[in-house]
């Protein structure tokens, strides 16, 4: 997962970082409102993990303007010292979707934010992806490109189902093998096969190879033109 940070105490922001790196996630972080906000505008996360006590521009606000200005579903994991239920009470009620309180174990953020990697996963899978012509419906898993029928194997109908969730994103390639497979793969000749296979389909099906592949990176779902 891709997770923005959003804390003002650095001993726990860089924590955090070195804990969810260590399980191949990637972090930015911000140690303010404001450049929470710049962040999480500028960049598609996967999981956002927000202090209340910040400075520049309080917690509970910058969740109300990601939810109500920004339309952000992105799931939301509020850190924070503030425990009364008040206090979860607002934090829910301004857009949320967990709370934990300080001081935290830092096995319990990371258990909280794949059960909302997932939850949040499967509420998208349950809606159809569309980049310009082609057309996935999840829970058909049936892919189409100008209304005809692109046949795949499972694992490709994993992988475009991923790469259709956040177009134009370059995942990582141990982000797909952690999709695919459930872990990182020694070698990328596995992952390398089957997105020869995807590409080899789409082409077939008269798409012009949306793939791109960031040499040593990952891969991303671009528009390309004849």
């Amino acid at each position: 997962m891709h997770i923005l940070i959003i804390e003002d105490n650095k001993t726990i922001a860089a924590n955090l970082c070195d804990y969810l790196e260590a399980r191949s996630h990637v972090t930015d972080v911000a140690h303010d409102g404001l450049m929470g906000w710049e962040l999480a505008r500028s960049h598609p996360y996967d999981a956002i993990l927000l202090d209340l006590g910040l400075p520049k521009m309080e917690g509970i606000k910058l969740c109300q303007r990601l939810r109500e200005e920004m339309l952000l579903d992105t799931p939301i994991l509020i850190l924070t010292a503030r425990d009364t239920l008040e206090d979860k009470l607002l934090g829910f009620q301004t857009g949320a979707d967990d709370y934990l309180v300080k001081p935290f174990a830092l096995e319990e953020v990371a258990a909280r934010l794949d059960a909302l990697h997932k939850r949040h996963h499967r509420k998208v899978a349950s809606k159809q992806l569309q980049f310009g012509e082609l057309l996935y419906e999840p829970r058909a898993k049936r892919l189409s490109y100008q209304g005809n029928p692109v046949s795949l194997p499972p694992k490709c109908l994993q992988l475009i189902e991923l790469l259709l969730h956040d177009p134009e994103r370059v995942y990582l390639r141990s982000e797909i093998e952690r999709e695919l497979w459930g872990e990182e793969q020694d070698s990328s000749d596995r992952l390398r096969y089957h997105i020869r296979l995807l590409r080899s389909a789409l082409i077939a099906a008269g798409l012009p190879d949306p793939i791109q592949t960031i040499h040593g990176v990952g891969y991303s779902l671009v528009s390309r033109h004849d």
